[in-house]
């Protein structure tokens, strides 16, 4: 019994110390501790594997997705969208740029893109870089 009361103390105590090393460094904020993403890889897997058709800043064979996160789908007024994209109801997150990822058909069928990223973790990498670099 002694035992296991000492385990449930350290495993107490390790847990507040967790908690005081998160709130000793005010400049990581809630999201990088909470997100599984490395925003760093995820650019490096943009720049190889994304900017064939996409860019940040311009409209390439597919829209440029600066601020794609928080933005709803087929909305940059001057990128020809499929029609099934400009009629989904779709806001990009986290969640839905994920499922968009790893399927994109499945999310929107009939849409114009066929390429796919099946790592999840280089999904949540990509999808971090794309956060960031929208400004949340």
């Amino acid at each position: 019994m002694k035992k296991r009361n000492e385990s449930k103390i350290l495993i107490i105590v390790a847990m507040m110390w967790s908690a005081v090393a998160i709130s000793s460094f005010p400049h990581v904020s809630s999201a990088a501790v909470t997100s599984n993403g490395n925003a760093e890889t995820g650019k490096q897997l943009f720049e190889k594997r994304c900017t064939g058709c996409h860019s940040l800043d311009n409209n390439k064979e597919g829209p440029r997705l600066r601020s794609v996160y928080g933005r709803h789908a087929g909305s940059v007024s001057d990128f020809s969208y499929s029609n099934e994209l400009k009629a989904a109801h779709i806001v990009w997150d986290e969640q839905s740029l994920d499922q968009w990822l790893t399927n994109p058909d499945a999310v929107v069928p009939d849409n114009d893109m066929a390429f796919h990223v099946p790592n999840p973790q280089e999904r949540a990498d990509i999808i971090q870089f794309l956060r960031l670099s929208s400004g949340k």
